[in-house]
């Protein structure tokens, strides 16, 4: 399997069903401060629910579909990561998301890693549309989608509950075209 440099000495790669203590453990440290910010299923406890976890996206992925990557810190140890939490290889369309724990915040992991994950989808994989979903009030979210590249294209009210709460949630989007310019890439001749 592959294993990126990013920077900070920290590295990305896929996130398996054979690191699932270590992803209970990062769970530990990371599961409050994610909770308000993620998907319900995704923060899970002990062992066993990081195992199903991860055996759920690993069923996504042998389907080309959703896909997760880990974070890993120069000292190896996890703490976070990116994936795809929806990725539709024949509608042209994926959606990009990301955690962190407290202490990796700030460093420029999530936009560094989220850039490894856009370059593949929409330029190896020839996919036309990257969406990015989260919270309205999730600035350090939107602030990733921003650095994208992406543009709001709206806010779904009340869309996501939590708490017993429903907080709007903003939707963002690149394009293959919008994309291959914030790159600076351009588009091979036919």
């Amino acid at each position: 399997m592959f294993s990126l440099p990013l920077r900070d000495g920290a590295r990305l790669r896929p996130l398996e069903l054979r690191h699932a203590e270590q992803f209970a453990t990062h769970l530990d440290r990371a599961r409050e401060h994610i909770r308000p910010w993620v998907g319900a299923g995704f923060v899970t406890e002990g062992v066993d629910g990081a195992r199903g976890t991860l055996l759920r996206y690993a069923e996504l992925q042998a389907a080309d579909g959703a896909r997760l990557f880990g974070i890993w810190s120069a000292d190896d140890t996890l703490v976070g990561g990116v994936m795809f939490t929806a990725f539709d290889a024949a509608g042209g369309a994926c959606e990009v998301g990301c955690w962190l724990e407290p202490a990796a915040e700030g460093h420029g992991l999530v936009t560094e890693a989220c850039t490894v994950l856009l370059d593949w989808a929409l330029t190896d994989r020839g996919l036309h549309r990257a969406e990015w979903h989260c919270r309205a009030d999730n600035e350090r979210s939107a602030a990733v989608a921003r650095r994208l590249g992406m543009t709001l294209e709206g806010v779904r009210r009340e869309a996501w509950p939590f708490g017993g709460v429903r907080h709007d949630k903003q939707v963002w989007a690149v394009l293959a075209p919008e994309w291959r310019a914030h790159r600076g890439q351009t588009v091979p001749s036919q």
